[in-house]
């Protein structure tokens, strides 16, 4: 199994100077690459080829307008070409029903929020035995471990994010086998049902309370924004205050994330199998509720447990929404008909049991999935859940970079099949 690990980069001057060279160059190429097939397409032509774009990337080196473009790695523009293409075909199979739907290809700007450029095994990167990233022609750049790597990457995206951090990310493959057995054994399974008010609520009657990160600095980031507004455009105090609320934001994201790893490690570790609602978030997203479903951000939860479930050989369940699971004795199985939001208490009007709302729905939500579970109405409180430094934890120096393997270069070996950055 293919995982990315992300750690973050410390940069100075003139190496920040060569990565913002880098960004320009690979956008450059990224939008001469896309032009050329929109004008084609303008004009009745067929679908220009990827190798016809890498050999007039070749020759635009060559003229005197584009000869900086010889002062980037030649890994990075074609990168650039590769990720114009993954960008064609996810468009083109989301017009086929093949997935999610995507919007067309759009030309990228320098004041984008993100910037990243990717280096293949082949463009002779390095993790030197120092513990630095060695770049092709940006050097030796710092990078803060936070864990080692199970094995040797394939390739290394580096990025910068709209709060002026640069982050590296690692794209390694896992033992299948060493994976199983870092988690215990276990027979129990469980449903959740996602809510607001609590940010889950298992079938076994615990509830974990929604964290809230936005709102609780709402306040703040407030202030923030209103300076941001007041500073004239184009100034160097509007970047300042820019760069200010970016990083606000980019405290709130980092913190959710860290919970959700949390949360989804230790549901995997404890049950053998999860079953979870597929919720409608972005028609939620539409509602008056939208911040507090953003802030909860359900999305990114769902999909660790899916992906730590495929990697540490857990079933994973997801039924479909129009379940009803609000609606349905858990107790006897009779569908007494929907109800008010207000009510998160009920009685059976069958057999007389009372129900709480939430607990009901996830005990629903695992027997929908096909699960055996009992209808606990335990109330258990939230309970802290530790970091695991497999998923999520603070910044030590001072460990391996790569288990068994203290800095070598990555072009030794040989890149790891099918490990593109999708």
């Amino acid at each position: 199994m293919q995982l990315r690990y992300s750690f973050r980069l410390y940069p100075n001057g003139p190496q920040r100077a060569a990565l913002a060279r880098a960004f320009g160059c690979a956008r450059v190429v990224f939008n001469d690459a896309l032009r050329a097939r929109e004008e084609a397409r303008a004009a009745g032509l067929p679908f220009v080829a990827s190798g016809v774009l890498s050999k007039a990337l070749t020759e635009a080196k060559k003229r005197p307008e584009r000869a900086w473009l010889g002062e980037v790695s030649a890994v990075v523009l074609q990168q650039s070409l590769r990720d114009l293409d993954t960008a064609y075909r996810n468009f083109f199979d989301g017009l086929r029903d093949k997935r999610p739907r995507m919007g067309a290809p759009r030309f990228k700007s320098r004041k984008d929020s993100r910037q990243a450029i990717r280096f293949t095994a082949n463009a002779r990167w390095s993790i030197t035995p120092g513990g630095d990233l060695a770049l092709p022609k940006i050097g030796d750049v710092r990078v803060k471990w936070s864990r080692s790597l199970p094995s040797v990457p394939s390739t290394v995206t580096v990025i910068k994010d709209a709060a002026g951090r640069y982050f590296a990310s690692f794209v390694v493959a896992t033992d299948p086998a060493a994976d199983l057995t870092r988690m215990p054994q276990t027979d129990t399974v469980i449903g959740i049902d996602l809510g607001l008010t609590h940010f889950a609520v298992l079938s076994d009657g615990r509830k974990i309370d929604s964290p809230r990160f936005l709102r609780r600095v709402e306040k703040r980031l407030k202030k923030a924004q209103r300076a941001l507004s007041r500073k004239v455009k184009g100034s160097r105090n509007r970047e300042k205050a820019r760069v200010k609320v970016a990083r606000a934001h980019g405290r709130v994201a980092d913190a959710r994330r860290e919970f959700h790893h949390q949360l989804s490690t230790r549901v995997i570790r404890e049950n053998q199998a999860v079953a979870v609602e597929d919720l409608a978030v972005r028609a939620l997203a539409r509602t008056r509720l939208a911040k507090s479903v953003h802030d909860a951000g359900w999305s990114q939860f769902v999909a660790m447990l899916e992906y730590k479930a495929a990697r540490y050989g857990r079933a994973f369940h997801r039924i479909g929404r129009f379940e009803p699971t609000s609606q349905v004795c858990s107790a006897c199985g009779v569908q007494d008909g929907p109800k008010p939001l207000d009510v998160r208490e009920w009685m059976c009007g069958a057999c007389g049991t009372v129900l709480d709302r939430d607990i009901n729905a996830a005990v629903n939500v695992a027997r929908a999935a096909g699960l055996a579970v009992s209808a606990c109405r335990a109330q258990v409180g939230p309970v802290l859940v530790p970091a695991q430094r497999e998923e999520a934890g603070t910044h030590r120096d001072g460990q391996s970079t790569v288990v068994g393997i203290p800095g070598r270069y990555a072009g030794e070996r040989k890149s790891i099949d099918g490990s593109s950055d999708l």
